[in-house]
């Protein structure tokens, strides 16, 4: 099946990616749009859940085999943990040479075997790199693609006008420079949190952010301070599974992963507090969160 119909999609786990890029694709979607998550056999989350799809103008199925069926492009959008269980479960529904787009956060290796299994099956597996929140750009995201079939499936997606370019020709070259991206990013969110409460609970905070603010200008450094505790309380515990994986990555290449596997156990542990998000200063939110840790 060398030439694809963009009209048939399917998402594989419809959390906050797949309503994004449903979202974002709209009306340029002509055709058959499906997903499935396992939330939806679940009888607490199926309400939620359909109301979410319907919102996006699809269903989204119980098992894998219907949002299969018709799909000639599939994005597989579910937790780091779960990318290579999905694809087996998946597998024995997929069309033949059907493209199987991976945007978990996962490490090389990870992809690696979750291409094998669905090169296994039939279909064309293309490693694929989610590099920028999905929120405002949804569909538009930069996303980079790797693998044998990345050329292909690059020019498949202009169809659904999506921002993509190919990073390699190797399955793990797309998720090898998001993992380790990772370690910096989510790992900077870290020690700004390890930073800045103390500074906050020592009384120092504003000295502390005067001298930040001095030896960095460019860095707007309260208002960061504040975007990263946030983006920890509201999104820690899914980037503490991508921070596993950075660890993962890490270790395959005969690297320790000492400040990766410190960066998931602090993301959890804010992740943990079950705080909101919200438009609160610095100041305000190491108050709150502070107040929870002790």
């Amino acid at each position: 099946m060398d030439r694809v119909d963009v009209r048939d999609v399917a998402l594989i786990g419809f959390g906050e990616a797949a309503r994004a890029f449903a979202r974002g694709w709209g009306s340029r979607m002509a055709g058959r749009l499906a997903a499935h998550d396992i939330k939806c056999a679940d009888a607490a989350f199926r309400p939620a859940m359909e109301a979410a799809a319907s919102a996006c103008g699809l269903a989204c199925h119980a098992a894998p085999a219907e949002a299969l069926r018709e799909a000639a492009i599939v994005f597989c959008l579910v937790t780091a943990d779960q990318a290579v269980a999905a694809a087996e479960a998946a597998a024995p529904h997929l069309r033949e040479g059907a493209f199987w787009l991976d945007g978990n956060s996962c490490s090389p290796g990870s992809k690696r075997a979750a291409a094998a299994v669905i090169d296994g099956a039939g279909g064309r597996y293309v490693d694929m790199a989610i590099m920028a929140p999905v929120h405002p750009a949804l569909h538009r995201t930069a996303t980079l693609l790797s693998g044998p079939h990345a050329d292909m499936a690059q020019s498949v997606l202009s169809g659904l006008d999506m921002n993509v370019r190919v990073a390699g020709r190797q399955v793990g070259d797309a998720s090898s420079i998001k993992m380790l991206r990772s370690v910096m990013i989510k790992g900077f969110e870290a020690l700004t949190a390890e930073c800045l409460l103390a500074a906050h609970r020592a009384g120092v905070e504003d000295a502390v952010l005067a001298s930040l603010q001095a030896s960095d200008p460019g860095w707007e450094w309260a208002k960061r301070g504040a975007y990263n505790l946030e983006r920890m309380l509201v999104h820690g515990a899914r980037r503490a599974a991508e921070m596993r994986e950075a660890a993962a990555t890490l270790r395959e290449l005969g690297l320790p992963d000492r400040m990766a596997a410190a960066t998931a156990a602090w993301q959890d542990e804010l992740a943990a507090l079950g705080l909101p998000g919200g438009k609160d200063d610095l100041a305000d939110r190491a108050g709150r969160i502070l107040s929870r840790l002790e």
